[in-house]
């Protein structure tokens, strides 16, 4: 990479120094574009420490294989992930707007610029079990949190509230991609409020509130609720 490549692109030429946080900030981002536009089995190291600027042995200094170095990315994409969603749970106690903030937290990751969604939903390494492991948390974290808001809302036994948090979770995820690929012939916030509109009118008119969960001033995860039904 020449010197008015790096100066172009941010990239620290390879004398600079960073702290040890900061270099493998910017190694992870160089890494996302490789794993997003080649997949895995076609990333090469070389490639990452050239988009990098840095050298191979500075790369493997943070990383020892390109399996760790995927790994460390797609935990931390599954990690934004839940946390998207736990913050659109906790945004309002008004549970029509808490679908719509839920729904909108897949449409917001798979709009996300550095196209992460890529290695959470469509990992070409599915095979190695860690992998699987971390691309499976990415599902059940957001069906964890929206199953605890359903049992307290609807009295749900956790059994049928989870099945109902697979479906709202999968429906985002599958329509949020699809919806990338319309390549705006629907704006986000349309696809957002079509999809809303179809999960509230199953949850909100199939399962009212409780009186139990009405009366209720806190419950796990998401506090109070006013108005559900």
């Amino acid at each position: 990479m020449t010197e008015t490549a790096q100066r172009n692109t941010g990239t620290p030429g390879r004398g600079a120094r960073l702290p040890r946080t900061a270099r493998r900030a910017q190694l992870l981002a160089a890494a996302q574009d490789v794993f997003v536009a080649n997949g895995y089995h076609a990333a090469a190291m070389d490639e990452i420490a050239e988009r990098a600027g840095v050298s191979k042995p500075v790369l493997y200094q943070h990383f020892p294989g390109k399996l760790e170095l995927y790994l460390a990315l797609l935990e931390s994409h599954v990690d934004e992930l839940g946390e998207r969603v736990n913050a659109a749970l906790l945004t309002t106690t008004d549970n029509k707007q808490r679908v719509i903030a839920a729904v909108g937290a897949f449409f917001d990751f798979v709009d996300n610029e550095g196209k992460a969604y890529r290695m959470v939903f469509e990992s070409d390494l599915r095979g190695e079990p860690a992998v699987r492991q971390a691309i499976e948390r990415a599902t059940s974290v957001s069906v964890d949190a929206i199953t605890e808001t359903i049992m307290a809302d609807a009295g749900l036994d956790r059994d049928r509230a989870r099945l109902l948090a697979v479906a709202l979770t999968g429906a985002s995820q599958v329509t949020a991609r699809f919806w990338l690929e319309m390549d705006g012939a629907v704006s986000k916030q349309d696809a957002v409020d079509l999809i809303s509109t179809l999960a509230w009118r199953g949850l909100g008119g199939g399962f009212p509130l409780q009186p139990s969960a009405e009366s209720s001033k806190d419950f796990p995860a998401t506090g109070r609720n006013d108005n559900l039904g």
